[in-house]
């Protein structure tokens, strides 16, 4: 059972008031706060070793190398990888778009890329472009009215022009956990590397990438406690050696001259130029803060405010909610009858009450559903069952407005 009010204040932007209510804060799918901890950690960095890691003889140097590296090892930890197979990103999106650059010397003009309507447009544009240089087509899964991936509809899919598959682990709009472990299992079968977008499913599932089985698997800081600008992307090592360099400069190569240069091997090649060092000590102390308060116990907390929310929302006959009420992370997306979803989220931002209304990033899985966009209320560990009840207040509050 977590402490909410201890956690709560280990969060302190959490304490303070939009227009003079008590801010309620449920955009977690969006990005999470960050606990003290974390900003502590950057402020530290910042404060008593901050230089460039790998070049320098000298002490301040030589702590911040080491506590880099150290954030590697505690970042593959979370993930079960070897550190090895740590690539530092800026993004899930530059993860993605990493990769995509490589398999442009590895993908030929009739070849097809297998992605899902659920994918965020960070794993639909790349592939996009990859398909529109190298004339190449991109299969889509289909989503099943219940929010689900249609299975069958995958399975049809598979034929031997499948060179790549890309999908979300957890979808940003519905929630669902799609089952990746038995997709990576089928494509692996038919020699089809695959790429898993964690970065709705790091925050709140446990990830095992040796488990999973998955080509690569990448998530954000942000949406994990950490700050803006640091990215992970996890490959297993034969790729490693045999994806080309994605970005040019310092501290990716082993030697220089105007007649030639030769790479660094593995993760270093890909690390190109002054590495986000505070970011990665910010992920790996965000790991620390969420491992001490337990993650099952995070999951179970988020899973109870979840089915609350549902349940409220249930009881209000003009809310429309859209996805899966089970086997899912903690997040609702849901319209209001007759009420554009940017009015809906400017009346609950005057509650206090911080939503996102939109096409969420993924507009194909938008008109899936036959909507101009979404409202979403999504949950973190740090919500209690007051943010619930602010946000059905809120609810109701757009009744009272637009007289439904």
């Amino acid at each position: 059972m977590l402490n909410i009010n201890a956690i709560r204040k280990d969060f302190p932007i959490l304490n303070q008031k939009i227009y003079g209510k008590n801010l309620v804060y449920l955009d977690n799918a969006a990005t999470t706060q960050k606990p003290q901890m974390v900003l502590d950690e950057i402020t530290n960095f910042y404060q008593t070793s901050c230089s460039n890691i790998n070049r320098g003889a000298y002490y301040l140097s030589q702590k911040a190398t080491e506590k880099y590296t150290q954030a590697r090892t505690t970042i593959a930890q979370f993930i079960n990888a070897s550190s090895e197979e740590i690539v530092f990103t800026r993004s899930s999106t530059e993860a993605i778009n990493l990769i995509a650059n490589g398999f442009k010397k590895i993908l030929k003009p009739g070849d097809e890329i297998l992605l899902t309507q659920m994918e965020h447009h960070s794993n639909i544009v790349p592939w996009y472009m990859l398909a529109k240089e190298l004339d190449i087509k991109l299969k889509v899964i289909d989503v099943t009215d219940d929010g689900l991936l249609d299975l069958n509809h995958f399975k049809k899919l598979l034929n031997d022009k499948i060179k790549f598959a890309a999908f979300t682990h957890a979808s940003n709009v519905l929630g669902t956990i799609n089952p990746v472990k038995e997709m990576c299992a089928i494509l692996s079968n038919l020699e089809i590397p695959t790429l898993i977008d964690g970065s709705q499913a790091a925050p709140h599932i446990k990830i095992d990438v040796k488990d999973l089985n998955a080509d690569f698997y990448v998530f954000s800081g942000h949406k994990t406690y950490a700050p803006f600008g640091i990215g992970v992307l996890y490959a297993k090592a034969p790729w490693l050696q045999k994806l080309p360099v994605y970005q040019t400069g310092g501290d990716m190569i082993t030697s220089v001259s105007f007649d030639e240069v030769t790479f660094a091997q593995n993760y270093q090649k890909f690390e190109a130029g002054t590495p986000n060092v505070s970011g990665a000590l910010g992920l790996a102390k965000a790991i620390e803060y969420t491992s001490s308060i337990g993650f099952e116990n995070m999951i179970k907390h988020e899973e109870d405010l979840h089915d609350y929310a549902w349940q409220e929302l249930e009881k209000i006959s003009f809310v429309k909610k859209f996805g899966p009420k089970d086997n899912k992370v903690s997040l609702i997306s849901f319209i209001i009858n007759n009420v554009h979803p940017h009015d809906v989220a400017s009346i609950f931002d005057r509650e206090g009450v911080a939503i996102r209304a939109g096409h969420l990033c993924a507009q194909p899985l938008v008109k899936r559903f036959n909507v101009s966009s979404f409202c979403r209320v999504s949950l973190s560990f740090y919500n209690n069952s007051h943010d619930v009840e602010m946000f059905i207040k809120s609810c109701h509050e757009v009744k009272k407005v637009f007289k439904l």
